[in-house]
């Protein structure tokens, strides 16, 4: 988890939302990344879509089968199809996302019908620590408004 908060410092730096991903398989990381919607210019560039999309083209492999996610926020709605489509084993996550995030908040995309993979979840990881890093990126953001 450790490293999916360097990830989600390392996209506030840069002026993203601060939220940070890693893909492990087998005790590799084969996928990592931070926030790149504003870099890109490109809303599906979550961090989890974006670790996603590496581990998959570090593996050459469109399924992720076996693999874990490590992100520093609940997933929305978008990141948690990915995840579910990637076949990804377990999700870990810090801070839950009480009106963004589809795991256990919101429209809780694992517990439907029509989700044809969920992951193990494990919740609250570091969840203080990921917290703050937002708090902190978004009061700086209202201090400079």
């Amino acid at each position: 988890m450790e490293m999916a908060l360097e990830e989600a410092r390392a996209a506030g730096e840069r002026g993203e939302v601060p939220i940070g991903a890693i893909v492990v398989l087998d005790g590799t990381v084969v996928g990592r990344s931070g926030n790149r919607t504003r870099e890109l210019n490109d809303v599906t560039a979550h961090a989890e879509v974006a670790a996603i999309r590496m581990a998959c083209e570090t593996l050459g492999q469109e399924r992720l089968t076996g693999a874990d996610l490590y992100v520093s926020l609940e997933p929305c709605t978008m990141c948690a199809a990915a995840i579910s489509f990637a076949r990804i084993r377990r999700l870990y996550y810090g801070a839950e996302d009480p009106k963004g995030g589809a795991v256990e908040s919101g429209v809780r995309f694992y517990a439907q019908p029509t989700c044809h993979h969920a992951p193990e979840v494990y919740s609250g990881l570091n969840e203080t620590e990921a917290a703050d890093i937002l708090r902190t990126f978004f009061a700086g953001k209202r201090e400079m408004s």
